[in-house]
């Protein structure tokens, strides 16, 4: 994931100032020197990280700090607040109106015509707009058929006219059918290129001159590191760009580009696409971002996400049952399945405070391998055995393991965890009942859970 080798880092030299009683211009410095270089390993541009440690040394030296009981939260505070500030507080809103248009713009590979759909897919969801998809890459026919495909699996009507009708042409025609059929957003996904040339900005400047749009989004891929800031330099040099959208966030990138852009084109990031599926965009929340790299979690996007990928009213149908003592391996699937909405359990770990170096260590492979093998096996169930979990016994368990194509320790490990579960529900009951739980049984399953706890991968650990 952007920007982990960071987190560590930085959580490693404010790890350094903790174990000081007081904040001195020598611990300063050489916590800074050690921000500095995580900032440049993570591929920040050079005057970006010189201008952003000399803010935080002229801040964190101030009396307040200087004088404070707890120094090294008080220079966490100063980074975060930098970090935000480099980012571009309060200015990631898009401007919309009544009747808007939207230009993306970037080169080949960058994911510009996903990233179309994705945004196209935000605006309905979120922000309750009828957008309409225009295809105006008439260069690769491609381009425009992937751009139909992913308006189809959101719903979103997508105007082309083919490859055989000039760019203008296509976007005034584009333009009446919209007013004639009430649509109220309109993203126009243009060509691209391998590089910059002089035909493709052409084109562009063409399309800006008649459409006037209300924004101009450049996609930006964030594994290119610092070639973001040259890329987007040279659009901004010829276009009105009005925001980034940063694709691959969810890749093995450092994020050193997104650190850098805008600090140096003055263009602030609105989006972040976080993986391959179509709801894996976020609107971009610098001070959410700046908690990410520092390690300290984002619960509201992942209560966010929460609210929009899971089914709220099975989640508490489920729940109801489970606090009423009654758990079955239905329950357990459903429950098993509204977490992976959710995305990857690297990804959600992440978001939650403290759990930042956990999710570093997971195995993701194995974690979704393992989800996957689960539901099979309890798909291989009859009705009967996953509302009463007694009557498994070896025969059918054998027919189980056969069926979901695992093992019988397979089957029998499961059986395991949700008997464990369902003790736990009980318990949970009782007390919510006002009952007191049978503690030694609670100390024997928690040991009992402890021992048989999936082994987390790590990474260089020592023995």
């Amino acid at each position: 994931m952007a920007f982990e080798s960071l987190t560590n880092k930085l959580n490693k030299a404010f790890k350094n100032l903790s174990g000081q009683g007081k904040l001195t211009e020598k611990n300063m410095n050489e916590m800074l020197k050690e921000v500095r270089m995580s900032l440049l390993e993570a591929d920040v541009n050079y005057q970006v990280v010189k201008d952003f440690i000399a803010n935080v040394k002229e801040k964190a030296m101030g009396t307040e700090v200087m004088d404070s009981l707890n120094p090294s939260q008080m220079v966490v505070k100063i980074v975060h607040d930098e970090i935000v500030a480099l980012l571009g507080d309060g200015d990631n809103e898009l401007n919309l109106t009544s009747f808007s248009t939207i230009m993306l713009v970037g080169l080949q590979g960058t994911g510009k015509t996903t990233a179309a759909a994705k945004i196209a897919n935000v605006l309905k969801k979120k922000k309750g707009k009828k957008p309409l998809l225009v295809a105006c890459d008439i260069i690769r026919p491609a381009a425009i058929e992937q751009l139909k495909t992913l308006g189809r699996s959101i719903d979103v009507e997508v105007y082309s006219e083919g490859v055989d009708v000039d760019v203008l042409t296509q976007v005034k025609h584009a333009l009446d059918y919209a007013k004639a059929n009430n649509y109220d957003t309109l993203i126009f996904d243009t060509a691209g290129r391998l590089h910059i040339n002089e035909e493709l900005m052409q084109e562009l400047k063409d399309i800006e001159a008649y459409l006037k749009p209300n924004e101009i989004l450049l996609t930006v891929d964030a594994m290119s590191g610092q070639d973001i800031v040259s890329v987007a330099q040279s659009f901004t040099e010829q276009l009105h760009v009005t925001g980034l959208v940063a694709t691959k966030m969810d890749g093995d990138a450092r994020g050193g580009g997104i650190l850098s852009v805008r600090s140096l084109t003055k263009v602030p990031v609105k989006f972040a696409s976080q993986g391959e599926k179509i709801d894996d965009l976020d609107i971009f929340y610098p001070d959410r971002m700046a908690d990410r790299i520092l390690g300290m979690g984002d619960i509201m996007t992942l209560v966010e996400q929460a609210q929009e990928k899971m089914d709220i009213e099975e989640s508490e149908r489920t729940a109801k049952r489970m606090m009423s003592g009654r758990f079955t391996l239905d329950d357990m699937l459903v429950q098993l399945r509204q977490v992976n909405k959710m995305g990857s359990l690297g990804g959600i770990l992440k978001m939650i405070p403290g759990m930042s170096q956990m999710a570093g260590q997971i195995d993701e492979v194995k974690a979704s391998h393992d989800m996957k093998k689960t539901e099979a096996i309890i798909l291989s169930m009859t009705q009967e055995e996953r509302d009463d979990s007694s009557i498994l016994k070896a025969s059918r368990k054998s027919r189980i393991a056969k069926g979901s194509g695992v093992q019988v320790s397979d089957v029998n490990k499961l059986i395991k965890q949700y008997e464990q579960s369902k003790q736990a529900m009980k318990m949970l009951s009782q007390m919510q009942k006002g009952g007191m739980p049978n503690m030694a049984k609670m100390n024997q399953m928690m040991r009992s859970s402890s021992m048989n706890r999936p082994k987390l991968k790590t990474k260089g650990r020592r023995r």
